[in-house]
């Protein structure tokens, strides 16, 4: 076949929530029943659409395949099941005639209904994006589904637009999936690995004969450590891309290796090489968290393009150009000797990021220029491809630019903060360690009385559209601080009284006061702002603001003391304090770049030390510091991940280690492969720990049995991430499971999360199954536990 040329310039992928949340909306009015779904396709296709004009307009051609066509509705693991109609046996019912999944199908796949619980969802490599997990057994039909991949790119063709149709690709999908309830202990999914490659042949055959001139296949597993020893001479990589290529009837592939170095990080470059040796017709590489190739194998790319990943797509600070431009000539020169191409590109897709920066108009004068977003960084592909081909004066403006807005950004008051920096100076051993837990539980036992398998909740209550209604009028000063404050009050009132109504025994004051768990606490800290559009997508439709970590932190004052407190004063029961691990504040937020993390870390972790003081100080009595992001920052080889969770786990002990013996420190992780660091949960050195269980239906369990994990545990026992009320039964069921590994004495009852996304109807149905199961499995514990 002959290969076409790849663009100049190009992106792997673009946010698709749109800019003002239109997908959201969209989809959130579809599930809703308010509309049908060929308004739901209607209204995606005008987004689409709008995106792509956006992107023409940045610059990137529209009949040179640059237009990446990577739009999902909810994730794009999920439409690679769908690509594959790989249905588990659970949701057989859900295939049409043709053994295909269409989208209200994938809709149930992802939400799950009255009578089955969703695929599981868990963090997408390294980042704050959540994917369903495929579930492969050795029946699960494997049957290639080109039609919506057909659809879409014929209708955007048909629109004067051809787009680059992009898929997870075969390696990478099956190392995601996780063996089918049913499959034989030690099941590996990728040993269906040859009919996944029979079927992507079929859907790369079905988008030739549509018109398709290239696809993206995007394979970032192969930057983990399992995926690395698939992709050496030999090995699965080159076998499955050398079939591929093979084919007769196919578009020219682009396989991209985004999130880090692929195969050995010792031998960069190795992977392109041997995907090239194979056939593909352009390999990616991420120069921003991996590594520039070595000269020796760049040789393979003979006749065949180097799609360079130089600006982040992860985070959002401006790209240092006239840098990036040094790398890039450099790169192209070794790539031209041996007859390849070198094209521009960003490391990953841009989902991670929000549209645009000129939809804020709130941030602190001197940010915006610092600042590159989605559309921003497409501006910046195009100018450093425009560099590469006409030389440094042809963007001579923009390097000015850049380089005014970095001297800028080092010397401005606020980067960096002398009394910040000298608190951490003067920081020794002992500000990380608490007493021994054994003396920290026997005095929070006679200061609490709890009884057995005491029940509480995460910590958010639902955030109601009067309490969205509230918080948008105060910010739009129609509603004064006075008039707000009591709203808050009166709502805190009614959850207090909602849960000791339902019974449960640790009581939180629901947050209806935050609007984000970390930019409540970046809008209350020094050295963050926030942004008015900065969406960015976490999961099917939902989207977070990241804030901007830009400055030193510090902390000016108390800001959850006065809420938590008046939420004590109306109850007798014991009440949580919540507050947001400092991991997890970087994690979900966008973070300095011009500084190792972990000096971030500890500088929040000292802005929340002082926070936990004052509350201890106040009367609360147990204290909540979420890290639900700790996994999600895991490195994803072995050898850099004990660097990180040695800082990662000090500075959640820097936060935590001023508390008193008998104030009990919580905290909570959700969404994340956990027994990859129990070790460091453990060395949280935290008192109680909730934790993502139910809708892997208490796999945790087994890792906290091999390890022995001794301290107070929470494993959830209600998916709140699904619309769905959990029975008393099912829930009593996980807590038998819980029972029959773990120490009674240690277990607590709780959700899996916290409840904001959730609506109050659903909410207090299922905490009263909760509390009910609860109950009902203490009596059979006796009074000796």
């Amino acid at each position: 076949m002959s290969k076409p040329t790849f663009p100049a310039a190009s992106i792997l992928g673009y946010p698709r929530i749109g800019p003002n949340r239109e997908l959201k909306k969209a989809l959130e009015s579809h599930w809703a029943a308010r509309t049908d779904e060929a308004t739901l396709h209607a209204a995606a296709r005008e987004l689409q659409n709008a995106n792509l004009a956006k992107l023409t307009g940045l610059g990137l051609g529209a009949d040179d395949a640059s237009l990446p066509g990577d739009f999902a509705y909810y994730d794009q693991v999920l439409d690679a099941t769908v690509a594959l109609s790989a249905l588990p046996a659970r949701f057989a019912d859900l295939a049409d005639a043709a053994g295909a999944i269409d989208t209200a199908a994938s809709f149930v796949l992802a939400r799950g209904d009255e009578s089955r619980a969703p695929l599981e969802m868990t963090k997408w490599f390294d980042t704050n994006y959540h994917y369903l997990v495929p579930e492969i057994g050795e029946a699960t039909p494997l049957k290639a589904n080109a039609a919506a991949l057909v659809e879409s790119f014929t209708a955007h063709a048909a629109n004067g637009n051809t787009i680059r149709p992009t898929l997870v690709g075969p390696i990478s999908y099956l190392l995601l999936a996780k063996a089918e309830d049913g499959a034989p202990a030690g099941f590996d999914p990728l040993v269906r690995i040859d009919e996944v490659v029979a079927a992507y042949g079929e859907i790369l055959a079905a988008l030739a004969a549509a018109g398709a001139p290239w696809v993206q296949l995007d394979e970032p597993a192969l930057v983990t450590d399992r995926g690395a020893a698939l992709a050496v001479a030999g090995e699965l990589a080159e076998t499955v891309y050398s079939k591929l290529a093979a084919a007769t009837t196919r578009p020219a592939l682009l396989v991209t290796l985004g999130y880090g170095t692929a195969g050995d990080v010792a031998r960069p470059g190795a992977t392109q090489g041997l995907l090239a040796r194979a056939g593909v017709e352009a390999v990616h590489v991420d120069l921003v968290r991996g590594a520039v190739p070595a000269a020796e194998f760049l040789g393979e790319l003979a006749g065949s393009t180097l799609v360079a990943g130089i600006v982040d797509s992860r985070n959002i600070w401006r790209n240092d150009l006239a840098a990036s431009l040094g790398i890039l000539t450099a790169l192209r020169t070794e790539v031209e000797k041996v007859g390849g191409t070198l094209a521009v590109g960003t490391a990953t897709s841009l989902q991670h990021v929000p549209h645009d920066v000129a939809l804020e108009s709130d941030l602190p004068a001197h940010l915006p220029a610092w600042l590159a977003f989605a559309n921003q960084k497409v501006a910046e592909v195009i100018t450093l491809a425009t560099g590469l081909a006409a030389g440094e004066s042809a963007i001579a403006a923009q390097l000015s630019a850049a380089e005014t807005a970095i001297v800028h950004r080092a010397g401005f008051a606020g980067t960096t903060v002398a009394a910040v920096r000298e608190r951490l100076s003067n920081l020794t051993t002992a500000d990380f360690s608490r007493s021994e837990a054994p003396a920290r539980k026997a005095a929070q036992e006679l200061a609490l009385a709890l009884p057995p398998l005491p029940t509480t909740t995460i910590g958010s209550f639902p955030q109601t559209t009067e309490v969205r209604t509230a918080r948008a009028a105060h910010r739009a000063g129609t509603l004064d601080d006075a008039a707000y404050d009591g709203f808050l009050k009166d709502e805190i009132a009614r959850v207090v009284e909602l849960q000791e109504r339902l019974g449960l025994d640790v009581l939180v004051h629901g947050e209806a006061e935050r609007n984000d768990m970390v930019q409540y606490f970046a809008e209350n800290f020094d050295g963050f702002s926030e942004t008015e559009n900065g969406w960015v997508q976490s999961y099917g439709s939902r989207a977070t603001r990241p804030s901007i970590l830009w400055g030193d932190v510090s902390r000016p004052a108390a800001f959850t003391v006065p809420w938590i407190t008046h939420a004590a004063s109306l109850t007798t029961k014991p009440l949580k304090g919540m507050l947001t691990g400092p991991v997890t504040i970087l994690a979900w937020s966008f973070i300095r770049d011009d500084q190792p993390l972990s000096i971030s870390a500890n500088q929040v972790a000292l802005a929340l030390r002082d926070e936990i003081a004052d509350l201890q100080d106040a009367g609360i009595g147990i204290i909540q510091v979420d890290e639900p992001a700790l996994r999600e920052l895991l490195p994803l080889r072995a050898t850099e991940q004990a660097k990180y969770l040695g800082w990662s786990v000090d500075s959640f002990r820097l936060a935590t280690s001023g508390a008193a013996d008998a104030t009990q420190i919580h905290t909570h992780l959700c969404y994340s492969e956990f027994g990859e660091i129990i070790e460091a949960i453990d060395a949280l050195d935290a008192d109680v720990t909730s934790i993502e269980a139910a809708r892997s239906r208490m796999e945790v369990t087994a890792d906290l049995t091999r390890f022995g994990y001794g301290r107070g545990i929470g494993p959830g026992v209600y998916d709140i991430h699904s619309p769905r009320v959990p029975s008393t039964e099912e829930v009593a069921e996980l807590i038998d499971i819980a029972l029959g590994s773990l120490d009674p004495k240690a277990l607590w009852i709780n959700p899996d999360c916290g409840l904001k996304t959730r609506g109050y109807a659903e909410t207090e149905a299922s905490l009263a199954n909760l509390v009910s199961a609860a109950v009902a499995a203490r009596a059979t514990l006796g009074v000796a536990v």
